[in-house]
């Protein structure tokens, strides 16, 4: 067993940048009022909530009043599309949900809730081969009792990037709300909501260097939600708790240091990523990329092996120093194909053998290096015990 340990699953999550740590520490002993408290504490505590709000609002180029916090991106999407889809539904009557099975579970899951217990009806969009979905799909499935369309910006297990734009567009000439997921994405891509078209965003901290438990949701102000933690009136009213101050300030810091690092990273990144998926598809047979080729995020390699038991491959890795992921980080253990890629058209033999590889902004090119050295081992070892 290597001594030396490498991290290669920047895509499940990311350590908190050490400048991210310096400045939330102030907010647990020293600032620590409740923002909802009118003495000297909670006014401090309130003008740091507020400060961060407007910083990552600038960021996003919405209002502040437009950006809620949430406890993380799953409950961004939650919040999105149970509340939107109710809201509509009150509003309007309509009763349909327009969304794709390739979809972070924490949409596809809530999809499938409202229909089941809610009596919503959901309409599975297909993708083509690369997980993408065509604008033109959206614009036949829209009818008159759309109530709310969720595709996400860039999958987390194959790393595919949708014309979000777009789809936005079609969206908002039919008077539909367009929510993505971008959870992924805002860690690695320019996210305006205006040029996307969207009205509803989710994002979260820990994908880009932030703290782990928040996340934050841009909300239109043209959009009715019907919040689904209540309570108080925190959030404007649409999310019920005290706001976790260390935390909100935390993401604002570290979404203010990726954009500010943004083009570095990208010069980091996009060679070391490309020189990894060139040099494994070349040296291991039976082995294709999934996702994108070109239209992907720039740290996201995700790979198909046939033949191969995934989860044994990266219990090797694990004992080799190498930490890796089969899919999303929610997925790794199970048995099971992938979902994404079972719903993409792969056979079992196939989709059993999804590897995700993600790197970070501190990945080196020794990492990437000693990581393709040791694969091409790797993967005919799990073969030969098939």
């Amino acid at each position: 067993m290597s001594s030396t340990k490498t991290y290669l699953d920047y895509a499940a999550t990311t350590p908190v940048d050490h400048r991210v740590v310096q400045a939330m520490l102030p907010f647990f002993n020293e600032t620590f009022g409740n923002p909802s408290s009118i003495h000297k504490f909670g006014q401090e505590a309130e003008d740091a909530r507020d400060s961060a709000r407007e910083r990552i609002a600038k960021q996003i180029n919405c209002k502040p009043q437009e950006l809620i916090f949430t406890s993380c991106g799953s409950e961004s999407d939650n919040l999105a599309i149970r509340g939107t889809a109710l809201a509509m539904r009150e509003k309007t009557g309509s009763n349909k949900i327009l969304t794709t099975h390739i979809e972070h579970h924490a949409v596809s899951q809530t999809a499938i809730q409202l229909e089941k217990y809610y009596g919503f009806q959901v309409d599975w969009l297909e993708t083509d081969e690369y997980g993408i979905i065509d604008p033109d799909t959206i614009r036949k499935a829209i009818q008159s009792d759309t109530a709310l369309v969720s595709i996400m910006w860039a999958n987390n297990e194959i790393g595919s990037i949708n014309p979000i734009s777009e789809i936005g567009a079609i969206c908002r000439e039919q008077g539909v709300p367009f929510h993505t997921d971008a959870v992924q994405a805002a860690a690695h891509l320019h996210t305006d909501v205006n040029m996307l078209n969207v009205d509803l965003l989710s994002i979260g901290a820990h994908k880009f260097y932030g703290p782990k438990g928040i996340g934050a949701l841009f909300v239109r102000d043209d959009i009715t939600l019907i919040p689904q933690l209540t309570g108080g009136s925190q959030e404007f009213g649409y999310r019920a708790g005290t706001e976790n101050t260390p935390y909100i300030v935390g993401m604002a810091e570290a979404f203010g240091i990726t954009r500010a690092e943004h083009n570095q990273r990208m010069n980091n990144l996009i060679p070391l990523r490309d020189h990894l998926i060139g040099t494994i598809l070349e040296e291991i047979p039976n082995t294709q990329l999934t996702g994108h080729p070109k239209s992907r995020l720039p740290n996201h390699i995700s790979l198909t092996f046939k033949d191969t038991d995934a989860n044994l491959l990266l219990m090797l890795l694990d004992s080799e120093g190498f930490a890796c992921s089969s899919g999303s980080a929610c997925k790794t253990g199970d048995p099971r194909p992938s979902e994404v890629l079972t719903s993409l058209g792969y056979s079992p033999d196939w989709a059993l053998g999804g590897l995700r590889i993600t790197l970070g902004k501190d990945t080196r090119a020794e990492d990437v290096n000693s990581f393709i050295n040791i694969l091409p081992n790797l993967v005919d070892r799990v073969r030969q015990l098939a």
